[in-house]
């Protein structure tokens, strides 16, 4: 007989036995029936603690990215401090996490990975088993015995499942940070109905989510300190009053479930898990009263970007002139206007400078707001009001600057850092969230302006804080960074992606009214690019565009929106919402249709972002004439002006302007040619592939802005020429290698390559503006198109030539930028006739 035909008794038992245990682990999460006694909740009981061993608080802190991980804190003694990482374990991790509520650890990190923390190292060799009920009954050296630096604090992961009815013991220290309370646990709710229509929510009950449920907070101790704080985690510059007598009619008609504490702010917090704790409520259990009070009400004054309207709700800020100052600001909103500062400023003649302007390097989102992209807001519900977030470095501006700055669309500000050395560096700015130094931004360009800033929290400009203008020591590896709080504007509903193998990419669908119903259609993809798929990845809060699809057919959208109800779209990228942008409006025109011809999106949590070295263009430019037998090449690719076809190839010359390019890659992801190896082009004069048939533009303008002269650049080679410290070179273009431009390193063009130029024989002596354009057809996606130009102004007399305030962008002030903005011709691709 054959092997197979025999089955030993105890492999069928053992077969018996798995069935059984995966027949019943089938219905093990399904819920009761009705009428079926549930087992009741989880009560949690804690740990008894030994009378040798004291008593401690713990936290998570430093740069972190969600609540359940972050540099472990001990509160012992009366005073934070850290934990050395030297014979820590996983075991350590699983006893830090219980002890804040957590199921267990996910893993532990060394070598401060969340920032160095300040302060007393309390505990050094820690030894856990893992069973112990606190991280004080884990051996030790001792109590503040340590040889470790903050460059050693540990870090902890823990789950994001809690412990089923575990409470914080607050006792220890009076602070709110202990009760565990996120940004998503607080809300503003409108209760008046001109409140609960607009968007976003500026007024309302202060409402914190307790063991599931929102509750009001007593206004007996409420003071306008604290409604400040509120409304700067909202994203909002500043508090106002409001009318009690309403509010105390509507408090009288409903019952209310208030939260257990009050809470006593200083005015300057980030957030009110930063706040103390205030009075117990009296009361019990889940019934604390408000003898003779209310539930706490602010009213918020939005900013210029989010201020109601009559036409759309709210003023449309994203357009570039508001970030302007041409408006006056609103009570209690930050006056940077750079006249009203200059005037305070020669009052005061603070440090004898000029104040600078503000606004947030890479990555950035919503404009209003430094114009940061990238960051996935964090949106509520209709009627309330949950702040997302924005972040990026902070540059300073001056009015008229010999180096190279990189502004966003909206902020007319300098690319010039401050450095962050100090502790408790930016403690609280109007719309400011918490300071963080640039190991997620890449290092900016430029001198460092301000160091050593320190604000009380109520100045209304990063200008009235003392500052000290030497940065000796200083370098852009602590350039200051800033996270913003941005306004739940509610525009993630009017939007969705159909189809699509995972929620980052799809067929654009958008929401439209329709004989007076709303109805979900597609977007007509004639003329759809980049820019607008950018618009609809931060509408979602996906981040940035990673491709802009004109064909959908792949993508199986919903049978039912089909037509198309939006057509003619043209954004400029700096949109909130696909709805801004121009558009045809009701009377839609889509000669292809919809379905398998509506627009669609792949979105990225990160994107690249290449910004020009203006500095080294001023530096390097300079004339040649170049024999004409030189450039046959040039030629070819079309380096040359129309005139060199006309030139004699044996005694004829070409007078070009040279200079290097060294492009820097300051986004948060790579910087890839569109296409791949299998489609580039290969040029057999000079020898090389173009990865990018039009990767820069470089343009001479007369003070008309009528372009005079020309040249482009393609892409036969993107490396890594040089890298930052910490940054390892990825790309190299030798033996057909891989192109592209790592996060922190930068590629150069140089000056005596061909091509690099400006063929400029046909122009006669005078005053230019001198333009450069990288990525000027958006064929690859990045965070920020505005700081892909540079300007220069420059003077030819015939054998000579000057470049001066080269700048990028819209860097300079209004004054020196209403120089180069109101030529029309900046933006002309058409050379004129010679």
């Amino acid at each position: 007989m054959g092997k197979s035909q025999i089955f030993p008794s105890n492999h069928c038992l053992l077969l018996l036995l798995l069935l059984a245990e995966l027949s019943c682990a089938q219905y093990e999460h399904w819920p009761y029936l009705p009428g079926y006694p549930e087992p009741a909740p989880q009560v949690f009981q804690p740990p008894q603690r030994a009378p040798n061993v004291p008593k401690i608080q713990l936290r998570l802190a430093g740069q972190k990215r969600k609540h359940n991980e972050g540099r472990v804190e001990v509160f012992y003694g009366g005073e934070w401090g850290t934990v050395c990482d030297d014979d820590f374990s996983i075991h350590a991790a699983h006893v830090v996490c219980r002890e804040l509520g957590y199921v267990e650890a996910v893993s532990w990190l060394p070598s401060s990975k969340y920032g160095k923390g300040e302060g007393k190292i309390w505990l050094d060799n820690v030894h856990c088993s893992g069973k112990e009920s606190s991280l004080a009954a884990c051996s030790s050296n001792g109590w503040g015995a340590s040889d470790c630096k903050h460059t050693e604090d540990v870090g902890v992961v823990c789950s994001e499942k809690r412990i089923p009815g575990f409470k914080f013991d607050n006792s220890l220290i009076n602070q709110i940070e202990n009760m565990n309370i996120q940004v998503e646990d607080i809300r503003i709710r409108a209760i008046l109905a001109t409140y609960r229509k607009r968007v976003p929510v500026t007024e309302g009950y202060v409402e914190v989510k307790d063991e599931g449920t929102w509750k009001q907070i007593c206004d007996r101790h409420w003071t306008m300190k604290n409604s400040r704080v509120v409304c700067g985690m909202f994203g909002f510059p500043s508090e106002r009053k409001y009318n009690t007598n309403v509010y105390k009619m509507f408090a009288s008609r409903r019952k209310q479930h208030y939260w257990a504490y009050s809470m006593d702010c200083s005015g300057n917090e980030a957030h009110i898990s930063s706040c103390k704790l205030g009075n117990h409520l009296t009361g019990t259990g889940q019934n604390s009263s408000c003898d003779n009070g209310m539930p706490a009400v602010v009213s918020c004054v939005p900013g210029r970007a989010f201020a109601p309207s009559s036409h759309s709700g709210f003023r449309k800020a994203f357009r570039q002139e508001v970030s302007r100052e041409k408006s006056p600001a609103q009570p209690g909103a930050p006056k940077t206007g750079w006249k009203k500062n200059l005037k305070r400023k020669k009052k005061k003649k603070k440090n004898g400078l000029i104040p600078p302007q503000l606004w947030a390097g890479t990555p950035r989102a919503v404009p209003g707001f430094g114009h940061f992209q990238g960051c996935r807001d964090s949106h509520s519900n209709s009627g309330n009001s949950s702040p997302g977030l924005s972040q990026g470095r902070i540059p300073s501006q001056y009015p008229i600057p010999p180096w190279p700055l990189f502004p966003p669309p909206s902020f007319k500000c300098w690319r010039s850092l401050w450095c962050s050395k100090p502790s408790g560096l930016f403690p609280h700015h109007p719309d400011y969230l918490l300071p963080f130094r640039t190991w997620f931004f890449p290092q900016g360009m430029g001198p460092i302006h301000l160091n050593e800033i320190d604000c009380t929290g109520f100045e209304k400009s990063l200008t009235d804080c003392k500052f000290n203008t030497e940065s000796q020591g200083c370098n852009h590896e602590e350039d200051a960074a800033v996270r913003c709080n941005v306004p739940a504007m509610g525009f993630q509903n009017q939007l969705r992606l159909s189809g699509g193998r995972n929620p980052y990419e799809g067929r654009v669908e958008v929401l439209a009214e329709h004989n007076g119903t709303l109805r979900w259609g597609t977007v007509c993809s004639h003329n759809w690019g980049t820019v607008e798929a950018m618009v609809v990845c931060r509408q979602l809060g996906l981040g940035f565009a990673s491709h802009a699809f004109q064909e959908t057919w792949y993508w199986h959208g919903d049978v039912g929106a089909n037509d198309v109800v939006m057509s003619g779209v043209k954004c400029s990228g700096t949109e909130m919402s696909l709805s801004h942008c121009r558009h045809d409006g009701a009377h839609v025109s889509c000669p292809r249709g919809g379905g398998r011809f509506g627009a669609g999106v792949s979105c990225s949590e990160t994107a690249p972002d290449l910004v020009l070295n203006a500095e080294l263009v001023e530096q390097t430019a300079y004339l040649e004439d170049r024999p004409m037998f030189l450039l046959q090449c040039a030629l070819e690719e079309n380096c040359l002006a129309s005139s060199a076809h006309n030139t004699s190839l044996t005694s004829g010359y070409r007078r070009l302007l040279r200079f290097s390019s060294q492009i820097h890659n300051n986004g948060q992801s790579d910087f890839r040619p569109k296409n791949g190896r299998h489609a580039w082009v290969w040029h057999d004069c000079h020898r090389h592939y173009h990865s990018m048939e039009v990767f820069t533009h470089y343009d001479l303008l007369n003070l008309n802005g009528t372009k005079v002269a020309e040249g482009h650049k393609a892409s036969f080679c993107l490396e890594d020429t040089e890298c930052e410290a910490d940054v390892q070179k990825q790309y190299e273009c030798a033996n057909f290698g891989e192109q592209g431009i790592t996060v922190g390193c930068w590629d150069v063009y140089r000056h005596d390559i061909d091509c690099q130029w400006i063929d400029i024989t046909d122009v006669p002596p005078g005053d230019y503006l001198f333009q450069v354009v990288i990525n000027p057809n958006y064929e690859v996606a990045e965070s920020d198109y505005s700081n892909n130009v540079m300007k220069c102004r420059s003077r030819y007399d015939g054998q000579r030539i000057w470049m001066y305030n080269c700048h990028i962008g819209d860097s300079f002030s209004e004054e020196t930028e209403q120089k180069f903005e109101h030529l029309r011709g900046l933006s002309n691709n058409n050379v004129s006739a010679r």
